[in-house]
């Protein structure tokens, strides 16, 4: 747990150390790009009031603004929400989304380590947490995401069998959302959640595994019958043994049985008779 803690300052820190050496550039825009600043902002002075519809710029709550003076970040990072100033000239900016967004990675055709053919999609859920990296180092952070997203699912569900892909969902699920938050970490993303959404299985295999189920089931059916068989000959024997000892528990039995037959209300006569007559016949 402690490990995990540090990694994670770590990149924290390291996060932080990129984004300030990204921010620090005001100092290497040179004496050429210091002339055409004072340039603006006297142009900007000049045209006054016009010019201030121009300077002023406003971003919604959910984005943030990185400004580039003369192709480089301004220093103090992304910008907002609300309004802020550019100069217009010399500035450039571009509004980063930092609403969580949500993809859907497409079916993937993955071979399993016991060499089963398997059809699985998912849902990402990522967000940008650092504006200032998203832009500066990766062209398109969402394109990347998603394609890393489908190679990712493809190596993680490589190393599963068959078995463990259907039944740890969301063991893969937590594997690969800590695979892309790492490998995102340095565009400035963070992957906040992944679900397995579906596992699609062959044809044959289907009907050969519900085939499989069958058997078990009829076979537990087999099993639990001939134990019942088993208990149900015991309590017999133990029943003669009670009507062994009292000749005259048979005939109570007897009577009993007659009760239940007569109660369903049927046209069949029984007539009881005793055993001891048919011993003495058989005697003679």
């Amino acid at each position: 747990m402690e490990d995990g803690r540090e990694t994670a300052a770590m990149r924290e820190q390291k996060r932080k150390d990129r984004q300030i050496a990204l921010e620090e550039t005001d100092s290497d825009i040179g004496m050429c790009g210091w002339i055409l600043v004072l340039f603006s902002i006297l142009l900007t002075l000049l045209t006054l009031p016009l010019s201030i519809w121009m300077c002023i710029k406003i971003v919604k709550e959910y984005e943030r603004a990185i400004i580039f003076r003369l192709g480089r970040i301004l220093r103090g990072g992304a910008k907002g929400p609300g309004l802020f100033f550019i100069l217009p000239c010399t500035d450039s900016f571009i509004n980063v989304d930092m609403r969580t967004i949500t993809f859907d990675i497409p079916p993937q055709e993955v071979l399993t380590k016991d060499s089963v053919t398997v059809s699985v999609d998912g849902v990402v859920y990522y967000r940008v947490q650092n504006a200032t990296l998203a832009v500066a180092n990766i062209t398109n952070a969402d394109a990347a995401t998603r394609l890393l997203a489908q190679t990712t699912l493809r190596n993680v569900l490589g190393t599963k069998n068959l078995a463990e892909i259907l039944s740890d969902r969301e063991e893969i699920a937590h594997s690969m959302q800590s695979t892309l938050d790492d490998a995102t970490d340095d565009w400035g993303i963070k992957v906040e959640r992944v679900e397995i959404k579906d596992v699609k299985l062959p044809l044959q295999l289907q009907r050969a595994m519900a085939a499989e189920a069958e058997a078990t089931r009829e076979a537990r059916a087999k099993v639990i019958a001939a134990e019942g068989e088993m208990n149900a000959s015991r309590a017999l024997k133990e029943a003669s043994l009670v009507i062994a000892e009292s000749p005259s528990a048979l005939q109570l039995r007897y009577l009993q049985t007659l009760n239940t037959i007569a109660a369903e209300k049927n046209s069949t006569i029984i007539f009881p008779l005793p055993i001891d007559m048919m011993q003495s016949f058989v005697k003679h």
